[in-house]
């Protein structure tokens, strides 16, 4: 059984900066792309940002800038880096992890910015 536990959530005042985890039980190499989303209050679910095997990443233009996503396969942990965040930066933050048969969710991790 795949397991993805994020952690790093918290309060942060305007313009701070926090950095998500997102741990695998399983070789993350295994996956086509780990990604992060979040989820507003009544909001949907959106795509934050993705990375893939080979390296290769992509962010949602809302926090293209100011994010950085990156894995570290040794340890096989996805992390988000979170600078400049905003008010509208709040809702829970979910890791996936993607490949052909699988599509894993960890367990979301909140995030709440607010002076």
């Amino acid at each position: 059984q795949v397991q993805l536990v994020e952690s790093g959530g918290g309060l942060v005042q305007p313009g701070g900066s926090l950095r998500l985890s997102c741990v695998v039980s399983v070789n993350i190499f295994s996956f086509d792309v780990m990604g992060w989303y979040r989820q507003a209050p009544g909001k949907q679910r959106e795509l934050v940002a993705t990375i893939t095997r080979s390296g290769r990443t992509n962010y949602a233009d809302s926090v293209n800038g100011r994010f950085s996503i990156s894995r570290d396969n040794p340890k096989n942990t996805v992390y988000l880096q979170m600078n400049s965040l905003k008010p509208e930066d709040t809702a829970v933050y979910y890791c996936n992890a993607f490949a052909r048969g699988y599509n894993v969710w960890g367990q979301g991790t909140q995030v709440t910015v607010s002076s």
